[in-house]
């Protein structure tokens, strides 16, 4: 059982390997997104781990790559900035599934072998006026293509507001 951890946090791809070894994958690490698709070629893993943010730019962008490389694989997206549009986007574009951080091993390895698991989706519950403003902002980034000052104009908001609101993790629930 392949497993490639795609994850620009050293430390935790690490841990995360040492961890996912234990229960019976053999992990390869990627650090560096100009590795990514060298890595997939190379050691041609049957599941894939991809961090969402990586350290130049989002692993919404390697799906559809990682995907026409590895069309067999189980791709499951990993991000501690959930929200419905980015998972909607990550389905879309050709993941399996969609997990946020902080995740347990076991739940991701049930992920990527494909075992049901209850998860709490905090989704279904009542949102807070909070939650429900980050929800908005990144439905309207995605609308606009990432494009923060178009966003920031449409939610008549300075664009470093946006930025501040954009940096820090979604309130849950």
């Amino acid at each position: 059982m392949k497993l490639l951890i795609i994850e620009d946090d050293i430390a935790f791809s690490n841990t995360l390997a040492r961890r996912m070894s234990k229960m019976g994958f053999e992990c390869v690490c990627v650090n560096a997104e100009s590795e990514i698709i060298d890595k997939c070629k190379v050691f041609l893993p049957q599941y894939v781990l991809l961090d969402m943010k990586l350290e130049h730019s989002s692993g919404l962008n390697y799906i559809a790559v990682i995907r026409e490389t590895l069309p067999t694989c189980k791709l499951v997206l990993l991000t501690g900035f959930a929200s419905i549009a980015t998972a909607v986007e990550a389905i879309k574009l050709g993941a399996d599934d969609y997990l946020t951080k902080p995740a347990d091993t076991k739940l991701i390895a049930k992920k990527l072998l494909g075992e049901e698991v209850e998860v709490e989706n905090s989704f279904e519950s009542t949102m807070s006026p909070e939650r429900l403003e980050w929800e908005h902002i990144q439905q309207t980034l995605q609308a606009n293509g990432g494009n923060v000052s178009e966003t920031a104009r449409q939610l008549n908001m300075h664009r470093r507001t946006l930025q501040r609101k954009l940096q820090k993790r979604p309130v849950s629930k």
